[in-house]
């Protein structure tokens, strides 16, 4: 079973990233396996980081997109072959793999490609008689090809010259055939192969098995010319010699078309419908070759499978989630718009936490809760209730917090202003990192708009912040494309929140949201 991811919203808060933690260790104790991976969809702020520090707990890994990528297909293992393998054997290893195209690897990376087509060429071309040292050609490819024996010679000896004949002629004859490195394909005529010896031939391929004279191969020693026996009859040896040069000599190895492990699948498509390819090869990051797709492998493009926490809106969760496979929801804010092709389990609880939910879920299944997991969902809780004093808070959130704190080992409120303390470094930051602390997008009817909130434990750092965020939301407003953005400065020991706005109708809004005064100017709302 390929990975479940289970992640939270963009720009997540602690309640993203922990629910996310512990729902995905929920799932792995039910289901007793370890499919379920917990992942987050953007950068963790200190007061998150703070969090998973103590409780000793690694952060989710980043994932920005879950669209189909090419690690989601099937990708073939086919085996690499080296640039001196025989065509002979490509064939062979073509036919058992049931494939029509083979890799050329170097230190297992892709040097190039040779195809059933390249291997058709030895078979059915007209080549030069110089074919096999134009090549290259290895006197190990030659044996194997001919089921050969080496009778005297060098076995590493790689042809970089000569020409193949068959010694059919007499010897007078042949004195004008046989140049300097020629291989000579001939019988067991005694004076045949004597004048090959002579003439300098490089190599004398003996057919039919027979028996090579001593004299014979100690001329052959003198004069560095390799012999090699077959029980191939001459015509068979000269129709399968062409067998032996290396797939070097045919494989493609410009302009590759080859993709990435990551790249996403919509992008390689067009590229793959365009090329006459059957095969494409697979490489990781780092350039090593992994596998070929094809086509057909493309079609049985598998979805990504994810469960959203703590978020149903599509605006607000990851880039891609059109194209994956919703498995469950759990959330506790208001059902958005976003869509399944097909039923899902869906939990949504008027709650102040979805931590709070998942520590039901943790009960329902009567599973004891370890320390760790007890620690970050008590977090998430004292985070996203503001220490119960959010208007969302509700008895049921607070019951979980303290029940959850004993289990961890925790005061609940002196933690929890070191938790705030650790994430309320908001001075030093850009109105930009300010802003993305934890920004979400709604779609109200034909209205999209954009809802941002940083908390502080002092007023006088949330008057210096909301110097900077004033101008910085106009900004904003343009770069997410909406028609109002409000941004929140709560302010958690006064339980008050002054809410900050952007975008034509945004103010008149929040008033009549608020039953505010119509002339009001600053709006500041009590918890």
């Amino acid at each position: 079973m390929k990975e479940i991811y289970v992640i939270g919203h963009k720009n997540p808060d602690t309640d993203s990233i922990c629910s996310a933690i512990c729902y995905a260790r929920l799932k792995n104790i039910v289901t007793g396996t370890n499919d379920y991976v917990p992942k987050r969809a953007g950068h963790m702020n200190e007061e998150t980081q703070f969090v998973l520090s103590k409780c000793n707990v690694k952060a989710p890994g980043y994932i920005k997109d879950v669209r189909p990528q090419v690690r989601d297909i099937d990708i073939r293992k086919i085996e690499g072959i080296d640039e001196d393998y025989s065509v002979r054997n490509a064939w062979k290893l073509m036919k058992e793999l049931d494939v029509v195209t083979l890799p050329i690897l170097e230190d297992n990376h892709l040097k190039g490609l040779v195809t059933i087509g390249d291997v058709a060429k030895s078979y059915f071309e007209m080549y030069d008689s110089d074919i096999l040292s134009v090549a290259h050609t290895s006197l190990k490819n030659i044996v194997d090809t001919l089921n050969a024996e080496i009778i005297t010679g060098d076995p590493d000896k790689c042809f970089d010259k000569g020409k193949m004949l068959i010694a059919a002629a007499n010897p007078d004859m042949m004195e004008n055939m046989i140049d300097e490195g020629d291989f000579v394909i001939l019988g067991n005529r005694y004076e045949s192969q004597l004048c090959a010896i002579e003439m300098e031939a490089g190599c004398l391929i003996i057919c039919e098995g027979v028996k090579v004279s001593n004299t014979i191969i100690k001329m052959a020693k003198q004069h560095n010319c390799i012999i090699i026996s077959t029980a191939y009859d001459t015509y068979t040896v000269a129709r399968l010699l062409n067998q032996a040069i290396p797939v070097s000599f045919f494989m493609k190895d410009t302009a590759l078309v080859k993709f990435k492990i990551n790249d996403f699948v919509e992008d390689i498509q067009d590229i793959m419908a365009n090329k006459r390819f059957r095969d494409f090869p697979i490489e990781d990051e780092e350039g090593r070759y992994i596998g070929m797709i094809s086509r057909r492998n493309i079609i049985k493009a598998g979805k990504k499978k994810v469960i959203l926490v703590d978020h149903n809106e599509p605006a607000q969760a990851v880039d891609g989630i059109d194209e994956a496979q919703i498995l469950e929801i759990i959330d506790h804010h208001r059902i958005g718009s976003l869509e399944t092709l097909g039923p899902v389990y869906f939990r949504n609880q008027p709650l102040g936490c979805t931590a709070t939910i998942i520590y039901q879920m943790f009960k329902e299944y009567q599973i004891e809760l370890p320390k760790d997991i007890a620690g970050l969902l008590c977090s998430a809780i004292l985070s996203d209730t503001l220490i119960f004093r959010s208007p969302t808070c509700t008895a049921i959130d607070k019951e979980a917090a303290y029940a959850l704190a004993a289990i961890a080992e925790i005061e609940p409120e002196e933690y929890a202003a070191k938790m705030f303390q650790a994430g309320s470094n908001l001075l030093a930051k850009s109105p930009e990192e300010i802003f993305y602390q934890d920004f979400k997008k709604f779609v109200l009817g034909d209205v999209t708009l954009g809802v941002g909130q940083i908390t502080s434990m002092t007023a006088k750092e949330l008057e210096e912040i909301k110097g900077k965020m004033i101008p910085y939301l106009q900004k904003a407003l343009v770069e997410h494309e909406v028609e109002m953005i409000y941004f929140m400065l709560t302010n958690i020991m006064e339980e008050s929140t002054e809410l900050l706005y952007a975008g034509s109708g945004a103010k008149e809004l929040a008033i009549a949201a608020f039953a505010l005064p119509a002339d009001t100017e600053k709006i500041v709302l009590e918890h």
